[in-house]
């Protein structure tokens, strides 16, 4: 596995790599200590597995970074690693096309099972972000891991996982189609309109309607908001309704 860290504080690097290696023994991590030497890394080579990026860059506000990255490698996973814990860095973050945001608070095995998610293609958000208007958190964040809609089992294929196998059939109920479902699923991947568009097969313009009957039926107005709106529903014991209000902004 090729990992690419982004990142111009040593001690964050150092404590990083030797995290990044639990991943898999022979993973590879590629440093970079500024937006400028990311690119010139990414030019010469591209096939990382994943990139994590502080938004704290010295040569360009990281959120903008983020933005071109997605722009220019579209199919390379980035996970924000950052000092910010404020919520509208996660929800900004998340909009631009992240596959997920950790604090550097948070543990290292919190940040192992993060990156594990990612790696299998789930979008991984702070488990604070709710419908509510956050405060300012004042604990080591926790992730609630959006789990991709088509891997979810079949009611009662594993204990304990009920509510989550049951999510496709309350969608349905609320009347989200077969079609939106898919959308959503890969909605929930981070992936754009016309990847979506390719990859099942549609125009892109269908694919705008069915995000627009997907965000409807979520009762949200933007992809992150449906991002944040699943990622609740998943971790929620109580009715789906209870998930489906806008979010604070």
């Amino acid at each position: 596995m090729r990992v690419m860290l982004i990142d111009d504080h040593p001690l964050i690097v150092s404590a990083m790599q030797r995290i990044l290696r639990e991943l898999d023994l022979q993973t590879a991590v590629v440093t970079a200590g500024s937006a400028a030497a990311a690119r010139e890394v990414l030019q010469a080579d591209a096939s990382f597995d994943l990139l994590l990026l502080d938004l704290a860059l010295p040569d360009i506000d990281g959120h903008a970074f983020l933005g071109e990255l997605r722009r220019t490698h579209p199919s390379l996973p980035v996970v924000v690693v950052s000092a910010s814990e404020r919520a509208a860095d996660v929800v900004r973050a998340i909009d631009a096309g992240a596959m997920g945001f950790v604090t550097k608070r948070t543990t290292p095995q919190a940040l192992l099972q993060a990156l594990r998610a990612v790696l299998q293609g789930v979008i991984v958000v702070p488990d604070e972000l709710s419908p509510e208007p956050l405060p300012e958190p004042d604990a080591v964040t926790a992730h609630v891991a959006v789990r991709p809609l088509a891997g979810l089992p079949e009611p009662g294929s594993e204990p304990g996982l009920d509510g989550r196998a049951s999510l496709r059939a309350c969608l349905r109920s609320l009347g989200m189609t077969p079609r939106q479902l898919d959308v959503l699923e890969l909605l929930l991947q981070g992936k754009p309109n016309k990847l979506i568009a390719r990859e099942l097969r549609l125009s892109v313009e269908t694919v705008k309607d069915h995000v627009r009957a997907v965000l409807r039926t979520l009762n949200v107005t933007t992809r992150t908001q449906a991002v944040l709106a699943v990622s609740r529903m998943l971790a929620a014991p109580g009715p789906l309704a209870t998930w489906t209000r806008p979010l604070a902004p």
